[in-house]
């Protein structure tokens, strides 16, 4: 599951991008995901994406928030209980802070992430829980490219990209900070179809993504469906890690843009 919240849960020539057309501040996508049990692909958590307005003394922000929730039935199986925020500029979408809080079975970890833009540098706070149930912090000053973004930044950068102007085939690569460590993100254009969804059917961008790191597996076995509209909504994905595979449905969407 952790693995699937990054992929899911970065322009240069083919894929272009420019200011913010398709996030507002009140946007709500909620998820169900499911992964694959003995040979029956199971419905195993539910995941939210969640917008906001922030205002600061100095500035007002677009808060990004991603939950993800095993289903109670589950808890005493594997119990995940993951947050993930970043809050960036409302148009340029540019990242300013970061926070990741997962707690999947037994297992924990914070990370926070400050991002110097003039420097292009981040202060990285990393928190993990010790056998004993104490807890010990990490602190880095990492160097960063100047186009490098969060996870979650990332996912809502994706959907301002102008795809309209791609050809099937065409592909982009983007640059995603995680467990403090810089790694490629790259998305191909295979097809437009139009899919049955929970909110309607929907014309579509089937997209692949593929990672330089051992997240995800297989050469396109890990898609994702944005539709083919301005608000370039994520409606279904299909993924597979190292134990297994999986997939994400949408439910609901409320709040849009457009």
């Amino acid at each position: 599951m952790k693995s699937f919240v990054f992929s899911i849960i970065c322009l240069a020539s083919c894929f272009l991008y420019g200011q913010n057309t398709a996030i507002g501040f009140n946007e709500k996508l909620v998820f169900t995901a499911s992964y694959n049990m003995s040979g029956l692909l199971t419905d195993l958590a539910q995941v939210t994406m969640e917008t906001s307005e922030v205002k600061t003394s100095k500035s007002t922000l677009l808060h990004l928030k991603g939950k993800a929730r095993t289903y109670t039935k589950w808890d005493t199986f594997f119990k995940i209980n993951d947050l993930y925020e970043s809050y960036v500029h409302p148009s340029s979408l540019k990242p300013y802070l970061y926070k990741r809080d997962i707690s999947e079975g037994g297992y924990y970890k914070f990370m926070q992430y400050n991002y110097n833009h003039g420097s292009n540098t981040v202060k990285s706070l990393k928190r993990k829980r010790r056998g004993d149930g104490t807890f010990w912090d990490e602190k880095k000053n990492l160097n960063i490219s100047s186009n490098t973004k969060d996870i979650i930044a990332t996912l809502y950068h994706i959907r301002n990209l102008d795809i309209h102007k791609a050809s099937i085939g065409n592909s982009d690569t983007f640059t995603v900070l995680m467990d403090n460590e810089e790694f490629k993100i790259t998305l191909t254009l295979l097809a437009k179809e139009t899919i049955n969804t929970n909110i309607g059917r929907k014309e579509c961008y089937k997209l692949a993504i593929t990672m330089n790191n051992n997240l995800l597996k297989g050469n396109k076995d890990n898609l994702l469906w944005l539709t083919a509209d301005s608000n370039k909504i994520p409606v279904y994905a299909k993924f597979k890690v190292p134990v297994g595979n999986g997939e994400l449905r949408i439910q609901s969407a409320t709040g849009l843009k457009n």
